[in-house]
């Protein structure tokens, strides 16, 4: 097992809230002792899986009523897909497209990251069920969520189309756009990379120091399941390699205790040379995609942000 760097107790210029719920995973014993090497036996991914949807299920159950929605299960292009409105509307003239983190490997957060956000935009969200490794490496989850985005097409405007993802969501959110651009097909309006990458070729600054959660290691060996035999370099997997230009306008979301907050700003310096219009959010003092499993209020801030960001770029 790979030691744990040494974390300095949280801020206090964030919540207390905050606080309380990150301090006990400074405890290396709190870090799952889950390896990717672990996670290429059935059992053992069986297990992680089933125990992120039980984490998540009180999340689930409390932003649903606190944001008003309901939850439909449904098919796009052929992938399953959980459409997310505000409760009593229909599927209305504007769709958000989103896909979970979870590494690739695991659901951390489908539901958890497109609650709040249909509530609080009043626009449907299909989020993506989308094939995982190590059963499906690359390009299979990108496949399925190009699949989703040209089925989007063929019912809404490219313009009434936002497309966004936390962490491995992030990235492929990032993929997704590349392999549109290559197809020819029309970029939608906007897209929301919230803690992401978008070379899987390097490791980032800050994950020399910030833990993971999967062991301490850095995202080129937790992503190695998904890389598979795929050259780290390709332009589809490792889209920042690519030309950019193009491509729709984009919120970047990332905080100081986040292991991809250097990824992040790669992405970020990799757009604005391409001339994509961009929007970096980095916020003091809080985890990994704290916005899809904390409750407190940089949450709140940060899921106001999310949900103001599309309803800009996709006007009723």
């Amino acid at each position: 097992m790979t030691a744990m760097p040494y974390q300095p107790p949280f801020a206090e210029t964030i919540s207390a809230a905050a606080r309380a719920v990150m301090t006990p995973m400074l405890d290396p014993a709190a870090q799952p002792a889950v390896t990717p090497e672990m996670l290429l036996d059935p059992v053992t991914r069986d297990f992680v899986r089933a125990g992120a949807k039980a984490m998540l299920e009180p999340i689930e159950t409390a932003r649903t009523a606190r944001y008003g929605v309901e939850i439909d299960d449904d098919e796009m292009g052929a992938v399953p897909v959980r459409l997310v409105r505000r409760t009593g509307t229909g599927s209305g003239d504007r769709l958000l497209i989103n896909f979970h983190g979870g590494g690739f490997v695991v659901d951390s957060g489908s539901l958890t990251e497109s609650i709040p956000i249909a509530g609080l935009t009043g626009v449907a969200v299909a989020t993506v069920d989308y094939r995982l490794a190590p059963e499906h490496p690359f390009p299979a989850a990108v496949d399925d969520a190009l699949a989703v985005y040209r089925d989007a097409l063929t019912r809404y405007a490219p313009s009434a189309i936002g497309v966004f993802g936390t962490s491995a969501g992030a990235i492929l959110t990032l993929q997704l756009l590349a392999r549109a651009k290559a197809e020819g097909l029309p970029m939608p309006a906007a897209a929301g990379l919230f803690s992401g990458a978008g070379d899987l070729s390097v490791v980032g600054d800050c994950e020399a120091y910030l833990p993971s959660l999967s062991d301490g290691r850095p995202s080129t060996d937790i992503l190695a399941s998904y890389c598979a035999e795929t050259p780290r370099g390709d332009a589809l997997l490792s889209p920042i390699r690519g030309d950019l230009t193009g491509l729709p306008p984009m919120l970047l979301m990332a905080s100081t205790r986040d292991q991809l907050l250097s990824h992040t700003l790669i992405v970020d310096r990799a757009l604005r040379a391409a001339g994509v219009p961009v929007d970096l959010r980095v916020y003091e003092g809080m985890m990994h995609a704290f916005w899809a499993w904390i409750e407190c209020p940089e949450t709140d801030t940060a899921l106001a942000a999310q949900a103001d960001f599309f309803v800009r770029h996709l006007p009723a």
